[in-house]
């Protein structure tokens, strides 16, 4: 029996989870929170949504602009996830409304750092 968790991706589980963030980056542009931390919402950017293959849970990885009160955008995120989930509901055609669980992007952090390593490289030439 193979190990579910290391599989990639399935094309279905691709889609929703860009369906889903089309969604949360909608909502998101919007705005009308009336947490402090969301209040320029605008300014959150919404980058994957990775989702379990049986659709039930998804994880939106995000990241304010400039990475400025992260954990408090998060924090303030997970909170309203039911928001979010009502919205995907409504305008998505889904038998079960997944999950929510926001998490930071690390990607941008790891491109700076690999692009900074480079540069080092590149110098010592």
């Amino acid at each position: 029996m193979r190990d579910k968790r290391k599989q990639p991706a399935g094309q279905r589980q691709l889609r929703v989870g860009e369906e889903i963030r089309h969604v949360i980056s909608s909502v998101l542009q919007h705005g009308g929170f009336s947490d402090p931390a969301l209040l320029n919402s605008s300014l959150i950017t919404c980058t994957q949504v990775k989702i379990s293959p049986d659709l039930k849970n998804a994880t939106v990885f995000a990241m304010p602009l400039g990475g400025h009160n992260l954990k408090q955008v998060l924090a303030a995120l997970n909170e309203q996830a039911y928001f979010f989930q009502k919205e995907i509901g409504r305008q998505m055609k889904m038998k079960f409304t997944p999950r929510l669980t926001f998490k930071a992007d690390e990607t941008f952090g790891e491109a700076e750092k690999i692009d900074r390593i480079l540069r080092q490289i590149h110098e010592e030439d």
